[in-house]
């Protein structure tokens, strides 16, 4: 079976998923991108845009992480982009439960990308794919490795629209850190 074909599996098991759906709203968001990504790009869960139409980071966030990916020089068509969060949750910020419960989903998806960087945009991303609890504004900017998966930390995207310091922290990171990393891997 093809990469693209088991993420189209867990696609469709994110979609009939009842644990998924418990306390959230709208389409699923399972992601969407290249299965043979080098680079995976994790949020937090999805917003309002993106639960309309199940595509992934389309809103104000994500038009700001488009166009960071692209000022790398990457095509957004080379990379994977997802969420721990498969669905808006209700009350905004995912419940530990549904953190829990998107990082099965997530931790398959990886599994069959098997991308060398993963780019966790926030807290709820750390949490939902290295287990932690990190505080982003100190750690922002670092690389994680483990087996031989190289975790880049940053702000979310979002948060540098709701406070315009961050969103130069954001981009900075990317131009930056994260540049570095893809150029020496």
């Amino acid at each position: 079976m093809t990469k693209a074909k088991e993420l189209k599996k867990i696609a469709e098991e994110i979609e009939a998923c009842k644990e998924c759906k418990m306390g959230t709203t709208g389409k699923a968001v399972p992601g969407e991108g290249n299965p043979q990504a080098k680079i995976v790009f994790v949020g937090e869960a999805p917003g309002r845009q993106e639960a309309a139409t199940g595509r992934p980071f389309i809103g104000r966030s994500g038009q700001l992480l488009r166009q960071a990916i692209r000022s790398l020089g990457i095509s957004e068509e080379d990379v994977f982009i997802t969420s721990v969060g498969k669905y808006i949750p209700l009350q905004g910020t995912p419940s530990a439960f549904q953190i829990t419960h998107g990082r099965t989903h997530l931790m398959k998806q990886l599994a069959i990308i098997q991308p060398k960087i993963v780019v966790l945009l926030g807290s709820i991303a750390i949490q939902g794919v290295l287990g932690e609890k990190l505080p982003i504004k100190s750690l922002h900017g670092t690389i994680r490795q483990k087996e031989g998966t190289h975790y880049f930390l940053t702000l979310h995207p979002a948060a540098g629209l709701r406070f315009p310091p961050l969103k130069q922290l954001f981009l900075g990171d990317l131009s930056g850190p994260l540049s570095q990393l893809l150029r020496n891997s």
